[in-house]
């Protein structure tokens, strides 16, 4: 499921989007933010179903293989431990997982199969795949291992594969690295006994409304935060500051003053991140000197009130 902090990137994203663009139009961009929330989700699919369609492959290669005319012994009574990964099976077999794919019309590997053969290329000729054939124990706690072994050396950096997902949609480069986090946990956490379940896109309700919440109120009221950053940045003129910063520094505002839930602390470490991560080298070491003063006052004047634990 997508987190709190990704949530806040793909707001992020969207307000400065918005500012750029000088478009006005908060209802579409909202609307734009919510489906490339939901696009993420058809990334985290296709990425699963690429392991699937890759064992496809494998095992139509050998069915192919033990028709020849002139099969060798290899060919009649081949290495079956790849096609028979219990894991992969598991994903194989699995009605959510099929039916989205099926709802949603993700027909991308059906269409291009070029890079299934890509990755299954390349996995038959690694070591990992080697080595996984010639082992012994056959258990499904290695079947795992080697599949998430399978998608972080194999198919997370392959360049073609992620080429190839920029060009269907633009914001899938930066959802990449969390939706591989997210994949190699859902991997990992998968048990034997059960069938693989799709999961919930949001964590909960509450999950899903802070994105409209965070984003709407962000909007309406970035100019009213203006004089309070300007107070606290009192040797930087308002044109001197990144935008990715400013931008930063107004939704933490709209934590503090809108989410009485979230403690100020947590809002201050997680927009600290997110400058490090997408602004300059100096970000978040500024963004957390305005943050800290603002906190401060609010917390001082009562115009920030927080409830339940970790108030601070």
């Amino acid at each position: 499921m997508i987190n709190r902090r990704h949530i806040r990137v793909k707001v992020m994203q969207s307000v400065y989007a918005m500012q750029q663009s000088n478009n006005q139009d908060l209802i579409r961009e909202e609307k734009f933010l919510k489906h490339s929330i939901q696009k993420m989700f058809d990334l985290y699919v296709l990425n699963l179903q690429l392991l699937v369609e890759v064992q496809k492959l494998a095992r139509k290669r050998l069915e192919l293989s033990r028709k020849k005319i002139l099969a060798t012994k290899e060919d009649l009574n081949p290495n079956t431990k790849f096609v028979d990964n219990r894991l992969l099976n598991l994903l194989s077999s699995s009605i959510s997982l099929e039916g989205y794919i099926e709802l949603n019309k993700l027909k991308y590997w059906e269409l291009d199969e070029k890079y299934v053969k890509i990755i299954l290329e390349q996995l038959l000729e690694s070591n990992l795949y080697s080595k996984y054939m010639d082992t012994v124990e056959d258990s499904y706690n290695v079947d795992r291992s080697f599949v998430i072994s399978f998608f972080r050396e194999i198919v997370a950096p392959n360049e073609k594969i992620a080429d190839y997902f920029e060009d269907k949609m633009i914001s899938w480069v930066d959802d990449m690295p969390f939706v591989n986090t997210w994949i190699l946990k859902t991997l990992n956490k998968q048990s034997p006994k059960n069938p693989f379940v799709l999961g919930n896109l949001y964590k909960d309700d509450d999950d899903k409304s802070f994105v409209s919440e965070l984003f709407r109120k962000t909007i309406l009221n970035h100019h009213k935060y203006e004089n309070d950053i300007r107070e606290k940045t009192p040797n930087w003129e308002s044109d001197r500051i990144a935008d990715v910063d400013m931008i930063l520094i107004k939704m933490a505002i709209t934590e503090f003053l809108h989410f009485a839930s979230i403690p100020s602390r947590v809002t201050i470490n997680e927009y600290i991140e997110l400058a490090k991560d997408y602004s300059t080298n100096k970000s978040g070491h500024f963004v957390n000197g305005v943050l800290d003063k603002l906190a401060k006052e609010y917390l001082a004047n009562s115009t920030m009130i927080k409830i339940g634990r970790g108030l601070l």
